[in-house]
């Protein structure tokens, strides 16, 4: 990933929360086949390693888990962003000379993909992925909740994923390169819009003021 010094986040504190707020993640993985990429919710357990392992699950049917990675797996964790309109810029009003931008954060992780089928090992990553979703709900659904007999048969057509990162890129691209006047304008702009993305991007532009 491409970061300018201006925008690399090395945070292990704010790497952590990127990923859990991530919820949906992309792992891409290298084989002989070409490159394979799979969407998939994953959960970040941190007493495991240096930087902390990541859990998961495939379709059996997928063929992504049947081919052999060459190298290290990688998984891409997107973060809040939004469209940055230069009419935010004061330097627009000034002299003219901008343009479109994005602001986004994002994550990198890197590790060896192991992927197994034993049934309570399958088991344990399907439960906590699911109570980690589940939780905020004021009846939260449990996978003891469904008969035990349709659990495993549902078992019996996935693959679990675990993943011990090796190391972590992060970016957080919030106007840093800006001048004070135009990150200014562009949290007022983000905060004045409809969108609920849009304003939480707001709050992380860096700025003197704080009546964004």
């Amino acid at each position: 990933m491409y970061t300018p010094p201006a925008f690399r986040e090395d945070d292990p504190a704010t790497l952590r929360q990127i990923i859990r707020a991530a919820r949906l993640a992309t792992l891409v993985t290298a084989t002989a086949d070409g490159l394979m990429a799979t969407p998939l919710p994953l959960y970040l357990d941190e007493s495991e390693g240096a930087h902390g392992v990541l859990y998961g699950h495939l379709a059996k049917a997928n063929p992504q888990w049947k081919a052999a990675p060459l190298g290290e797996a990688l998984v891409l964790f997107s973060g809040a962003d939004a469209y940055i309109t230069p009419s935010w810029y004061a330097a627009k009003r000034e002299h003219g000379k901008v343009v479109p931008t994005w602001n986004y954060e994002a994550v990198h992780a890197y590790g060896p993909a192991e992927f197994f089928e034993d049934a309570a090992r399958l088991r344990e990553a399907v439960t906590r992925l699911t109570q980690l979703y589940e939780q905020p709900r004021a009846e939260p659904w449990a996978v003891t909740d469904a008969p035990e007999t349709f659990i495993a048969s549902q078992l019996k057509g996935i693959v679990g994923l675990r993943l011990p990162i090796t190391r972590l890129e992060g970016k957080r691209k919030m106007s840093q390169n800006r001048s004070e006047a135009d990150r200014e304008g562009v949290a007022r702009g983000l905060a004045e819009s409809d969108s609920p993305s849009d304003r939480a991007v707001a709050a992380m532009i860096p700025t003197a003021r704080t009546d964004m």
